[in-house]
């Protein structure tokens, strides 16, 4: 039994019999968007970054934000969406004009993805596969017939792409892939298996990095209407419910020579692409912790208990203020990553320490609100349980949160854990 003096000044309980209160004012409204920037962090942006931003955030809101709850609901991707996201240049905006990216600035980069996946992780997922890991690789190790090939049209979304490196067996040790590309003649023959792909079962075009004879990781542009090739959604999932996620099948998948990137060779070819998809997740997350953290605040300040806002009471505002600090603090690090990567010192190892940082900030910023809201967090009045499911595999995928954590820590310590 609890002691008087814990009890004496708690308010009384409701009576059983209250009902709930689902008034209009304490459903989260995405127009009402706030974003948390304690420290001012949107004056370190130029007008150029803000203006970008904001117009992916008008966007996002009055296009988006209205139908995403409905597609997760109902496990689609709102297709039509796609030539506005290439219209918005948030397919490769960061890779050249001349081959039809943006040519803005990592802040940039950075700043839209955070807009998008304020609306939802799977959403980014679409775009940072796009830009970083089937554009970037055609950019960085494709030949100039290639690039002249593919890159203006998957910038433009004509064409769609996926990437093909995780397998059934080979999740946080890629190196071990199982994958096989045989040359014959002036072809290459492909046999293999790739898991959780993005976007595959509506692309036109594959990223596969595969073992040649010599075991040395190769990457190939693989048409996926070419015989042999399958792409089954992977559709049993609780999270990403609104993104396209599948296998790639290859079965005896005959392609030209022409279609290996030239400049690929070993598996540094791919951790380089994923280097630069973990740069727009940790950008990312962070829209996806500040839609959270906006719709506990609105609720905070809206939801009434016990003759007061929930807001006022100071467990609530200590759950406010500790979401809002990790927010500021992710913040910061992905704008010195950003500037970092502009100027070209850019570590791997820093994009995993932000990778890693944020992935689990925003997750438990969801965690945290979905306590303030009570009840009410775990429906789709609100996006916080969406957000949350989301992000579980947000913080997985691209490299766990314990692969970063070594690739961190080696580099701290030199010792290699891997070994």
């Amino acid at each position: 039994m609890p002691s008087s003096a814990s009890t004496a000044n708690a308010p009384a309980p409701p009576e059983a019999s209250a009902a709930p209160d689902i008034s209009e004012s304490s459903t989260y409204r995405a127009a009402d968007f706030d974003p948390v920037d304690f420290l001012d962090v949107n004056g370190l942006f130029s007008e150029e970054a803000r203006e970008q931003r904001d117009a992916v955030r008008a966007f996002i809101t009055n296009e988006v934000e209205p139908i995403i709850e409905s597609h997760a609901h109902d496990r689609t991707f709102p297709q039509h969406l796609i030539p506005e996201f290439a219209r918005l240049g948030l397919i490769g905006p960061h890779l050249p004009t001349e081959y039809g990216g943006g040519g803005h600035s990592n802040v940039v980069y950075g700043l839209m993805m955070q807009e998008v996946e304020r609306c939802d992780s799977g959403l980014r997922s679409f775009c940072s596969v796009m830009g970083s890991l089937v554009m970037y690789p055609i950019w960085r190790y494709g030949s100039e017939a290639q690039k002249q090939q593919w890159l203006p049209a998957l910038a433009q979304a004509e064409k769609i792409g996926c990437f093909g490196l995780t397998e059934p067996n080979h999740g946080s040790n890629p190196g071990g892939m199982e994958t096989r590309a045989v040359k014959d003649g002036d072809h290459y023959v492909l046999n293999g298996h790739k898991r959780w792909s993005t976007n595959a079962s509506i692309g036109d075009v594959a990223v596969i990095w595969a073992k040649d004879e010599d075991d040395v990781v190769r990457g190939f542009l693989v048409e996926l209407d070419r015989p042999g090739v399958e792409t089954p959604p992977i559709d049993d999932t609780w999270s990403l419910r609104a993104a396209v996620t599948s296998e790639v099948i290859l079965n005896d998948v005959k392609i030209p020579a022409s279609n290996r990137l030239p400049e690929a060779k070993g598996l540094g070819a791919p951790l380089s692409c994923l280097t630069q998809a973990r740069f727009g997740i940790a950008w990312g997350v962070v829209g996806a912790a500040q839609a959270c953290f906006d719709a506990a605040r609105q609720h905070a300040t809206n939801r009434t208990q016990f003759g007061k806002p929930i807001g006022q009471f100071q467990l609530v505002q200590e759950r406010l203020v500790e979401m809002a600090q990790s927010i500021t603090s992710a913040q910061l690090m992905n704008w010195r990553l950003a500037t970092l990567k502009d100027e070209g010192t850019m570590r791997p190892q820093q994009v995993s320490m932000a990778k890693r940082n944020n992935c689990e900030m925003a997750l438990e910023v969801a965690r945290s609100a979905r306590q303030v809201l009570g009840g009410d967090g775990v429906t789709s009045r609100y996006p916080v349980m969406r957000h949350m499911a989301n992000l579980e595999s947000v913080i997985t995928y691209e490299g766990t949160h314990e692969v970063h954590t070594l690739v961190v820590g080696q580099d701290l310590t030199g010792l290699n854990a891997f070994a």
